[in-house]
């Protein structure tokens, strides 16, 4: 892995991670799948211009069309959609934790479904994880937290997950800019169909709520994805899961900085063993350790 990947890896966690605070913003003033609705159809317009501009083709490969059609509907619709609605009573750092387990899943899945192996380490760093959530959680309901929108975020880390194991097809045969427009058309269409239809138009408006919908809709709707299939294209899915484990402390951290959110104590331990956790599993799968 070279400097170049490695920069990469640590921008897509810090802007992908920065997510959550964001939405939160949004959610607490506007309605949450039409605002995601909307930033989709922006960045999708604003990533096809650019990669009309650069002589980027819609011409995808068959992989790119099926891939770029599940990462839309499974990672847009329904973990950025099901996410949205959580925060409306869940914070962003719970939010954040629950979806910074995707690796884990991913590992699972991968283990016992798809044939790959996975050394002592990997499976105990699976476990590890688990147990990381586990005490998150258990603190978590001692304060009371929504479980509503926790079981939302967990059918939106599935999603997720699901895309994950998809998105190979979509990075391959170039196109990257066109692809990451393509699947926010996607997902634009519908999320953005449903909250019209569910959701009364009602928004409070401030300076923060256009900072917040700005920064998401460029940042980690347009930018943070298309890094992360030029991640993938140049060191592969596995390789690139890998800087995941970062997601916890950053999504954690961010959302104390700007949202004056707790930092408990069992927060902290479960992230760290969490953080643990992902490393052990992603090193595994390497062949590392």
């Amino acid at each position: 892995m070279d400097i170049r990947a490695i920069v990469m890896g640590l921008a897509f966690a810090l802007m992908w991670s920065s997510a959550f605070t964001s939405a939160r913003i949004i959610v607490a003033a506007a309605p949450p799948l039409s605002a995601l609705g909307l930033r989709f159809l922006i960045s999708g317009v604003i990533g096809i211009t650019i990669a009309l501009i650069l002589g980027q083709t819609w011409r995808l490969t068959r992989g790119q069309w099926r891939a770029t059609i599940i990462f839309g509907v499974c990672q847009n619709a329904l973990y950025l959609g099901l996410n949205f609605v959580a925060m409306q009573t869940i914070e962003a750092s719970l939010a954040a934790i629950i979806a910074s387990t995707v690796p884990l899943l991913v590992g699972v899945i991968s283990w016992a479904f798809l044939g790959e192996r996975l050394g002592k380490v990997g499976i105990f760093g699976l476990f590890a994880g688990l147990g990381g959530v586990v005490i998150i959680m258990g603190a978590r309901l001692q304060g009371g937290m929504d479980l509503y929108g926790v079981g939302l975020c967990v059918i939106a880390v599935f999603a997720l997950a699901f895309a994950t194991l998809s998105v190979r097809g979509a990075a391959s045969g170039g196109n990257f800019l066109m692809v990451v427009g393509l699947q926010m058309i996607v997902g634009s269409v519908l999320v953005g169909t449903v909250g019209l239809a569910t959701e009364p138009l009602l928004i409070d408006w401030s300076w923060q709520l256009v900072a917040a919908f700005a920064y998401t809709t460029l940042i980690p709707g347009l930018a943070a994805t298309l890094v992360w299939f030029l991640l993938v294209e140049r060191i592969g899915a596995t390789r690139a899961a890998t800087f995941h484990f970062l997601n916890p402390f950053f999504g954690v951290a961010i959302a104390a900085m700007l949202l004056g959110e707790a930092l408990r104590l069992g927060d902290l331990i479960g992230v760290l063993v969490i953080m643990g956790g992902i490393l052990a599993v992603q090193l595994s799968r390497q062949g590392r350790i």
